[in-house]
C-alpha cells in the first residue's frame, strides 16, 4: 500500500493551538470556521513552506451545538481568508441536523451546494470551491445527489461506536 498516494484529512473541531500539528500532518482541513484559526493555519503553514488546503465550516442549519460559520458570515470569512498567501479555500464543509430519513437532510445539502454556487460565481482569487464535503453513512446517497464530492461513511466501514 506504500506505494499508493494517501491524502489525510482533518475532520472535526480544530483548536487554534493545535494549528501546528494539522498542518504537519493533514492535507485538508475540512473544519475552518473563523478568520482567527486560518490566521493560525497561515502562519504554520508559512513557516513550512506549505500551502495548507482547507475548507470552510458551514453551519447551515444555524445550531447552536454545531461548530461552523453561519451561511450569511461566510462570503466575509472567505474573502478574508483568500487573502492569506499559504492557504488555499478548496470548498466547504457542512455536519447538517441528524434525520433519520435522508430526505429530510437533502434540503440542508441543497442550501450547502447554493452557497458554493454563490460564492463560485464571485470568482475570488486562491477560492477554488471544486469540494463540497457532506453526508454520512445515512445519507450520503442524498448527499451525493446534491453535490458532495466528499462524504463521512465511516459507521458504513467500521460498523457503529460503541
Amino acid at each position: 500500500l506504500i506505494s499508493y498516494p494517501v491524502s489525510w484529512h482533518f475532520i472535526g473541531h480544530l483548536q487554534t493551538n493545535k494549528a501546528k500539528y494539522a498542518v504537519r500532518i493533514f492535507d485538508l482541513i475540512h473544519s475552518v470556521d473563523s478568520f482567527k484559526l486560518a490566521l493560525e493555519l497561515n502562519k504554520h503553514a508559512g513557516k513550512t513552506g506549505k500551502i495548507q488546503h482547507i475548507l470552510i465550516q458551514v453551519n447551515v442549519a444555524g445550531e447552536s451545538s454545531k461548530s461552523g460559520i453561519s451561511t450569511q458570515d461566510t462570503m466575509n470569512l472567505i474573502k478574508k481568508i483568500s487573502a492569506l498567501k499559504n492557504l488555499a479555500i478548496k470548498g466547504l464543509m457542512t455536519m447538517p441536523p441528524f434525520f433519520n430519513e435522508p430526505e429530510k437532510v437533502r434540503p440542508f445539502f441543497k442550501d450547502l451546494r447554493n452557497l458554493r454556487d454563490t460564492i463560485r460565481s464571485e470568482r475570488i482569487d486562491n477560492v477554488d470551491m471544486e469540494e463540497l464535503s457532506m453526508g454520512m453513512t445515512g445519507d450520503f446517497e442524498a448527499a451525493i445527489e446534491e453535490g458532495a464530492t466528499l462524504v463521512r461513511i465511516g459507521t458504513a466501514i467500521f460498523g457503529e461506536r460503541n
